[in-house]
């Protein structure tokens, strides 16, 4: 899917990478942690996470995430944003909990880290 439909399934706003909407999206994750990201990321990743430092950027440029969604409404400082901006990392906000988030996501077909290479998961 689009990260255009991501934002619409998620109500996202977007914080950057406005121009960047058409790119596909075939797997997320969701963590709060950076060292869980950094286990579990692959290239390709959408990273849902409610950790809005720059250390969520410079982690999704370290895994090769293609876009960032901030949960619970976060959002990251300028500081963060012109990180991610340089980088070419789209930023979104959304309102809902990461575990909604989630649901949603996988609701409309978009599978986990785990269940892309195959695996079973009970984590999006």
């Amino acid at each position: 899917m689009t990260l255009k439909k991501v934002q619409e399934i998620l109500q996202a706003e977007i914080i950057c990478g406005e121009n960047l909407l058409d790119i596909e999206i075939h797997l997320a994750g969701g963590a709060d942690l950076m060292s869980d990201a950094l286990a579990f990321g692959e290239p390709g990743l959408l990273l849902l996470t409610g950790l809005t430092n720059s250390q969520s950027v410079r982690t999704a440029d370290i895994i090769g995430a293609k876009a960032i969604v901030y949960v619970r409404g976060k959002k990251p400082a300028k500081d963060v944003v012109e990180f991610a901006q340089s980088k070419k990392i789209p930023l979104l906000s959304t309102k809902f909990m990461m575990f909604t988030a989630c649901g949603r996501l996988f609701s409309h077909n978009l599978p986990g880290v785990n269940e892309f290479k195959g695996k079973k998961s009970d984590a999006c």
